[in-house]
């Protein structure tokens, strides 16, 4: 029993062991398969070019879905490198010394062959990866002093129980650039994007000599066209997106409340002494209303509107009312629980729709940022102000009182003057701040005029 047990373990440490020492290949090769991915898309929609707008003519949602791919696998290379580098310092690859040979020594022949190849492998996929990452690498900083050009010797590599020559790296090439190993930069380049911040011309003077090169361009017409589809079918997904984003949570609680959750309900409490209030407040509102039913029927005896009525006859009309307030409570009190389950399945709907759809969401975002920062100061400004009064001003406290009762009715939970007035004195105040870091941080970077505008309307 103990012999094959200890074969099991065995076996079990050999395998592991292999595939520990198999990891920096096994990187290696996934790092390489990423890059390939990305080199295809280049190859098949960008002609062999950067994944970017300017080498293809896409639409917005597309070049979105191109870029989310291209986040993908560069992502992925750059991790499997990483894991490559670091478990081939820690393990190394498997080199001649640590590999079987016979016992006499002789190495068999084209051994030393297959050693060779496969770290000429080896770099040729490193190349071929850092050819591929190197193009998404934004530059190092520019600095004004750059360093002397190096030259290219031949140098010496010696690894894994091979040795071969290659040239240096040319720390002036532009795949070293693009790493930021140095920041040799072209002076002439230099001088031209400063060149291009200050000009001796006013900017409104050349914002209108660059649309006079629009209008003229004989392209301009397709251009215009172009953006007007794209602009099209932007508006187009967002509104469907914004009635889905409506209509499904509200359809998804009408119809589980109505043919699921509503009868399984039904179904459970019916037959049974179940309570009639699920709260103290709905109690006491009935208790309230017989009272003030009770009070109606004296007023109305003395009004002469109704006959004078008999003790008798008084005790069954609060009974009969009593018996109709029962009933409502009762359907609102199965109404409430139906409510909440009804609003739990609504929410996960939500949730599938908001993971379903990304790209959507990003060009809902692209489109509400268009209406937003399109339009003048004093809209801007009119909107701020109209929010922030609502929803953060002065009278908004009754408001938001408003709406966490009619959310305590709906599910029929207490109304806790305590917690309402707590959230009333806290929640607002986060809002009002994080709206004032907006204008802060966002709109007076994007639109100062606006915010301008803003201070001098709401002083």
């Amino acid at each position: 029993m103990t012999t094959p047990n200890l074969r099991n373990i065995k076996n079990y440490f050999r395998a592991a062991g292999q595939w520990i020492s198999e990891t920096p290949e096994r990187s290696l090769d996934e790092a390489y398969e990423a890059a390939l991915a990305i080199k295809a898309i280049e190859n098949e929609h960008f002609n062999g070019n950067k994944i970017s707008p300017e080498f293809g003519n896409y639409t917005e949602s597309v070049m979105a879905y191109f870029q989310g791919e291209l986040n993908k696998y560069l992502n992925q290379a750059r991790l499997k490198l990483s894991a490559f580098n670091m478990s081939r310092s820690l393990l190394g690859i498997p080199s001649i010394a640590a590999s079987k040979t016979p016992n006499n020594g002789n190495v068999p022949n084209g051994y030393h062959v297959d050693r060779q190849d496969k770290a000429a492998i080896i770099l040729e996929k490193l190349n071929f990866i850092d050819e591929v990452l190197a193009k998404y690498v934004e530059p190092a900083p520019l600095t004004t002093t750059p360093p002397p050009a190096v030259a290219a010797p031949l140098t010496t590599i010696s690894s894994n129980g091979f040795t071969t020559t290659v040239p240096a790296t040319n720390l002036n090439s532009p795949r070293t650039q693009a790493y930021g190993s140095t920041r040799d930069i072209n002076p002439q380049k230099r001088i031209e994007s400063i060149s291009d911040k200050t000009s001796f011309l006013p900017r409104s003077i050349l914002r209108t000599i660059d649309r006079l090169k629009r209008e003229l361009d004989p392209k301009a017409e397709e251009e215009v066209v172009k953006n007007f589809r794209s602009s099209k079918i932007k508006t187009v997904i967002s509104m469907k997106f914004i009635l889905l984003v409506i209509l499904i949570p509200l359809l998804t609680h009408q119809i589980t409340k109505t043919f699921f959750v509503g009868p399984i309900i039904d179904h459970l409490r019916e037959g049974k002494q179940v309570e009639i209030f699920l709260n103290k407040d709905m109690e006491e509102e009935a208790f309230a209303e017989i009272k003030r039913f009770e009070e109606k029927l004296d007023f109305q005896v003395l009004l002469g509107t109704l006959p004078q009525l008999s003790p008798e006859q008084k005790e069954e009309r609060l009974k009969e009312k009593v018996d109709e307030i029962a009933e409502q409570f009762r359907y609102e009190s199965a109404s409430a629980i139906k409510n909440v389950f009804s609003d739990l399945l609504a929410g996960v709907a939500v949730i599938i729709l908001f993971l379903n759809s990304r790209r959507e969401i990003e060009i809902l975002k692209s489109f509400i940022d268009d209406i937003v920062y399109g339009l003048s100061d004093s809209a801007k400004a009119f909107i701020i102000i109209l929010f922030t009064d609502v929803f953060v001003g002065f009278h908004s406290p009754h408001g938001w009182e408003v709406i966490l009762e009619g959310v305590s009715r709906h599910l029929g939970l207490p109304e806790n003057r305590q917690f309402i007035f707590l959230f009333i004195a806290t929640f607002p105040v986060i809002l009002d701040t994080v709206f004032k870091y907006w204008i802060f941080r966002y709109l007076n970077r994007i639109s100062p005029s606006a915010v301008a505008t803003y201070r001098n309307m709401n002083e």
